[in-house]
């Protein structure tokens, strides 16, 4: 007996010796894991003869912070990824389950028409073989072509701009920031852990241990989408003392469509002036110059429609936007309303309004509405002896007009929503910057803003003065709205070099009459 309580206290002591050894092991690798990274050449920071000041320490300093933030971030996502690995099967049989009450419903969302597949990662699949993602697609003509555009860790260089949106851009949603950066963690998981039918050898090392890639080792990406199909990525990595890249194909695809809700929405009553009664319009007017005129429009729209809703609110002060659309929403006292704020120089159509009445819901959105912008008629139509008539003018074409995404003046909402924000900054004063004010108020609450071009509402051109008064802001807001409202580039162009345009055609006629002498 005492023998074997020798032996069995034996065996206990080198199993506990064992698992401190192992212990020591995985704090080590741990440390090693989450050390900082650095460059062996890189001097250190208090060497005699250098001096470094207090911005340098915090740039060092801020720059191990965001290596951290980075890193737990990637840390966190990892563990997302085991979670969402451990409850695969759970997941797949609630999808299954989804799939199959939507399609007791009797309905097929999906475009195709094709019958439901009966495992949606089939699906997912499939998507992928469909999508130009292996193999190349007959297109018929360059138009067909749907381009990448290409990022790295810190910016987006793209090709579909706008007017607000710049060739090179760092990412300044957060869905398109976490887009990039979980595409870049998960090509990062294909390198480091590859399955066994990727094609990749593993790479030692130095020292013989494994090849481990992170994102400071990300070149650059690339990246388009299918809109029927999903979102492609093309990843390349590349050590600094390595001279091969890995590319990394990775590929998101779309799943079905899923009905989310089908409600009916009563917009029966037409909403225009001449054929609907329930419209009220305030107008808002400053200063007592061109009062009786507009006095003289509205008797006469009176007159010729028998409208009589309306109100004329003359304010003998210096004029301000924010000022006057306040005054006008606090005019009316009968109860709820969805209000249309409007400037004297767009045009809409009775289909806006109805737009206007389906996109706002009192206490859960609002609409701001894209306006098409027309250039100046004198330069798009400078072929014709005059101008066409302002309702020829109303397309939808490059050299006609923009759409101006930079402005948020129009919109449609409710007035207690209206109320409740707060309305109107009164500190703004003069020209631009109150309606960007009111739209950062929705945008910072909780409800949702509608933003889209809409093909009914048109903003008309008309000469600009751009005051002496203004802020430095507000002019230089002005001046690049003028620039902007004049003409297309195409057209701009054509004044530029109309010189030399008419020095050319001055050579060719002469050209010509000298032949037809000759």
């Amino acid at each position: 007996m005492p023998r074997r309580g020798l032996i069995l206290q034996t065996r206990t002591h080198w199993l506990l010796l064992g698992l401190a050894l192992f212990c020591s092991l995985v704090l080590f690798l741990y440390l090693l894991e989450c050390a900082p990274q650095t460059d062996g050449n890189a001097s250190l920071p208090g060497v005699i003869g250098e001096n470094y000041g207090k911005e340098y320490y915090q740039a060092l300093l801020q720059e191990q912070e965001e290596h951290y933030q980075t890193r737990a971030t990637s840390l966190k996502r990892q563990i997302a990824q085991l979670k969402q690995e451990l409850q695969e099967m759970s997941e797949k049989m609630r999808s299954l389950q989804e799939r199959k009450n939507v399609g007791a419903n009797g309905v097929d969302y999906r475009g195709n028409k094709e019958q439901a597949p009966s495992d949606l990662l089939e699906f997912l699949h499939s998507q992928i073989d469909k999508a130009e993602v292996s193999t190349g697609a007959k297109l018929p003509s360059e138009y067909g072509v749907i381009p990448f555009e290409s990022f790295t860790l810190m910016k987006v260089f793209q090709l579909e701009m706008g007017l607000t949106r710049h060739p090179e851009e760092k990412p300044v949603r957060k869905d398109k920031r976490d887009e990039l950066v979980e595409v870049i963690e998960a090509g990062l998981e294909v390198i480091n852990n590859p399955d066994e039918d990727d094609e990749q050898e593993d790479e030692d090392g130095p020292l013989g241990e494994k090849l481990i890639f992170n994102e400071n080792d990300f070149i650059e990406g690339y990246y388009r989408t299918e809109r029927d199909k999903g979102t492609q990525y093309e990843l390349f990595f590349k050590k600094a003392d390595l001279t091969e890249y890995r590319h990394v194909t990775l590929f998101r695809p779309f799943g079905p469509l899923l009905k989310v809700k089908s409600e009916l929405t009563d917009i029966s009553r037409d909403v225009c002036i001449h054929q609907d009664k329930r419209i009220h319009l305030t107008v808002v007017y400053f200063g007592q110059e061109g009062l009786s005129k507009v006095k003289s429009i509205l008797e006469s729209v009176t007159s010729a429609s028998n409208f009589h809703n309306y109100t004329l609110i003359s304010l003998n002060e210096e004029f301000n936007r924010g000022r006057g659309l306040n005054v006008g929403a606090r005019a009316w006292d009968s109860g709820e309303v969805l209000m249309f704020f409007c400037d004297v120089d767009i045009y809409f159509s009775a289909d806006f309004l109805n737009s206007c009445r389906l996109n706002a819901e009192p206490g859960k959105k609002v609409f701001y509405p894209v306006v098409f912008s027309l250039y100046n008629p004198a330069i798009v139509y400078a072929s014709q002896d005059v101008p066409p008539p302002v309702e020829q003018q109303l397309v939808h074409k490059k050299d006609s007009g923009f759409w101006r995404d930079f402005g948020f003046g129009m919109t449609c909402q409710y007035r207690s929503d209206f109320l409740t924000i707060g309305g109107f900054d009164m500190e703004v004063k003069g020209w631009g910057g109150e309606d960007v004010h009111l739209y950062r108020k929705y945008l910072h609450g909780d409800l949702m803003v509608i933003r889209s071009p809409v093909p009914g509402l048109f903003h008309l051109w008309h000469e600009k003065r751009c005051a002496d008064e203004l802020t430095p802001e507000q002019y230089r807001m002005c001046i690049q709205s003028k620039a902007m409202s004049e003409a297309s580039h195409s057209h701009l162009g054509m004044l530029v070099f109309r010189e030399e345009i008419e020095a050319h055609l001055r050579k060719q006629a002469y050209r010509t009459d000298s032949e037809a002498g000759g």
